[in-house]
């Protein structure tokens, strides 16, 4: 059955480059396939966005990225850059694109999760969050302006609010006043950006509200109120079983506009990916891919293969047959293990472009399926394959 056509819809967002539009909406589940025009490029989606937390993805060039890879979006973070070499720096040097001499679109994180992870460095404000800095102590106050000025300053297309990230599990007290402030910052950020900033670089909102439905619903419907031009959800991955983390993508997405594109921050594993899009989230980052891959766990279409294994030491076979990467292509699992053993940091750079590589694709051929009117299936395919190896 072909994909559903998507029905056209007025764009209400905002002036110049930055548009959304879905082209086909999935009939069986909440997935659907749009186009995400930048000043940088055109992104399709659903799309998984590389981790360049520094301005780099660590053990690969831009050329891999734009090249080998074609990835169309990646992601930095504000709270690393702002701290080194500092944003006005990057600002003066012509921007974090000309920078890091990354052609395509960018996505920075406005470090909120960073802050969250520091734990005694940090104190939440009713102006913001104080924080000491890992690197050397200093003090600095983050607040929602700030953090949408220093985004700015970097220059990427899309940028996002400072919030409050909760651990797990947290009471519902504790929940809900993280969800205020996550609110009222907000309201903050974008009337500050809507006054002070072209508004032609995007700007989102991030839904909080812990592992309760109904906070994470309430959030949803009163940021769709900021009419921004997307919508982020966060607070996943903060050691949650994974069907929570499910629900509550489940809870949020009706609650947000279906014209404006969702991201979900900090997902997911590679069985994962699909199930996602199908709770109708177009967006995805994760540090697993990279992390991963330095640490030999590379993965594979019929499984993770941790390449330090000794069965591995006189196999001539790629890391996976069906992969089509530079590292596929060209180097054997023998060799990679010996890379791996001697921790040589050629190693790295062939570990973090396969799993780069076998992430991107899979999320093609996600949207390849959404476009065809086949997405249950290859899910279906997906789900079995897992199970038979858990």
């Amino acid at each position: 059955m072909a994909a559903k056509k998507a029905e056209e819809t007025e764009w209400q967002g905002l002036p110049g480059p930055f548009r959304f539009e879905v082209v086909a909406e999935c009939s069986h589940t909440r997935a659907r396939a749009g186009l995400l025009h930048t000043a940088h490029g055109t992104v399709e989606t659903p799309v998984f966005m590389p981790v360049g937390t520094q301005a780099t993805v660590k053990g690969l060039t831009q050329r891999m990225l734009a090249e080998e890879l074609q990835a169309p979006l990646i992601l930095a973070n504000t709270y690393h850059l702002y701290l080194r070499p500092g944003h006005k720096a990057i600002e003066e040097l012509g921007g974090l694109h000309r920078f890091m001499g990354w052609p395509r679109a960018l996505l920075t994180d406005s470090g909120g999760f960073q802050i969250f992870s520091l734990a005694g460095l940090r104190k939440v404000t009713a102006s913001g969050v104080v924080f000491r800095s890992h690197l050397d102590g200093s003090e600095h106050l983050f607040t929602p302006e700030s953090t949408v000025d220093a985004q700015h300053s970097l220059g990427s297309d899309i940028m996002m609010v400072l919030d409050e990230c909760t651990e797990y599990p947290v009471s519902h007290e504790r929940a809900r006043a993280s969800m205020e402030t996550t609110l009222q910052w907000a309201e903050r950020a974008f009337e500050h950006w809507r006054k002070s900033h072209d508004e032609s670089r995007a700007l989102f909102p991030i839904v909080q509200g812990s592992m309760f439905e109904h906070l994470r619903r309430e959030c949803a419907e009163r940021l769709a109120m900021l009419n921004a031009p997307g919508y982020a959800i966060g607070g996943l991955s903060v050691g949650e079983p994974r069907a929570m983390s499910y629900e509550m993508v489940e809870a949020t997405e009706p609650m947000l506009p279906k014209d404006r594109p969702r991201y979900v921050m900090g997902v997911g594993m590679l069985h994962e990916l699909g199930e996602y899009v199908a709770r109708g989230v177009d967006m995805m980052d994760c540090v697993l891919p990279t992390r991963n891959a330095r640490n030999g766990y590379l993965f594979t279409s019929s499984g993770p293969v941790v390449i330090k294994n000794a069965a591995w030491s006189r196999d001539t076979r790629p890391v996976d047959e069906k992969c089509s990467c530079y590292t596929c292509r060209n180097f054997s699992r023998a060799y990679l293990r010996h890379l791996f053993l001697a921790r040589e940091m050629l190693f790295g750079t062939l570990a973090t472009l396969h799993n780069v590589s076998v992430y991107l694709d899979r999320m093609r051929r996600i949207r390849e399926a959404i476009l065809f009117g086949d997405l249950p299936e290859y899910l279906a395919l997906i789900r079995a394959e897992e199970e038979k190896r858990s």
